[in-house]
């Protein structure tokens, strides 16, 4: 698979909440730029910390993707439900490098001031 077959199929998992995981490679690294930035190392350690943010995607839109052989960006906005049922809005830009069909680095940018507190 070319690393945008890779991508349009996560973000077509995700919108169907299902199968997305299969999509990233056991020793995924994982890095959010969000201050303070922070790096998790392994496919299940990714899962377990952003379990939560996943199980809040209302919907989202991809915006643009950039391509670069086997390194995308992706510009996405996110609507999500925050604990309380309330929605908010997050732009977010996604970063991903393909190797063997997976998804081995993931790297996000956000701003975390519409996040509830």
């Amino acid at each position: 698979m070319t690393t945008r077959q890779i991508v349009e199929g996560y973000f077509a998992a995700v919108k169907a909440k299902q199968g997305w995981q299969s999509f990233f490679a056991d020793d995924l690294v994982f890095t959010s730029f969000t201050s303070p930035v922070k790096t998790i190392e392994g496919k299940a350690a990714f899962l377990d910390s952003t379990k939560r943010f996943y199980s809040s995607i209302d919907s989202f839109e991809v915006r643009e993707v950039l391509l670069d052989s086997d390194k995308a960006c992706v510009l996405t906005r996110y609507q999500l439900r925050g604990a309380k049922g309330n929605i908010f809005q997050s732009d977010v830009a996604e970063v991903f490098t393909t190797k063997d069909n997976k998804i081995n680095s993931f790297s996000i940018y956000f701003d975390s001031a519409p996040f509830p507190k």
